[in-house]
């Protein structure tokens, strides 16, 4: 036999999980270079290459589903109690800038597409998508 199913095994799952290195996939490329791994060491009791392929994508795709379950979805959270914050720079209509909230730096925008808010004026802050703040104008809040 000219090559060594375990060593393909072995170098794929090497270059899947450093693949995830440079094109984030979601976890996908590493739960696949895991599997590899795992067929890797079952290469060794199990010849049969058409079985291994087969064993490398349900355990790729049992991977893939454990680690959806486990990583939390990008959704919008409510802050428990609407907490003021001042910003830093503009937050153009429908775009980002910088708040200052809870004493650090914070990527923000604002809740109304429409509304810009300048530099050095109160927002609250009324949720969270990820690490970027949900903010409205306070003046909003107060008329």
């Amino acid at each position: 036999m000219l090559w060594n199913p375990t060593l393909f095994w072995l170098i794929s799952g090497a270059l899947l999980c450093l693949a995830e290195l440079f094109l984030p996939t979601a976890f996908v490329a590493f739960m696949m270079g895991l599997s590899a791994f795992v067929v890797a060491a079952i290469s060794l009791a199990l010849p049969d290459v058409n079985l291994q392929i087969f064993l490398w994508m349900v355990c790729s795709v049992l991977f893939v589903l454990t680690t959806r379950r486990l990583i939390p979805k990008g959704k919008t959270r409510a802050i428990e109690d609407d907490k003021e914050a001042k910003t830093l720079t503009e937050i153009p209509p429908g775009e980002a800038g910088r708040v200052i909230y809870e004493g650090n730096s914070w990527r923000a925008r604002c809740e109304d597409c429409d509304t810009a808010i300048p530099p050095n004026q109160n927002v609250i802050v009324v949720g969270r998508k990820g690490t970027t703040l949900i903010v409205v104008p306070e003046n909003l809040l107060h008329s």
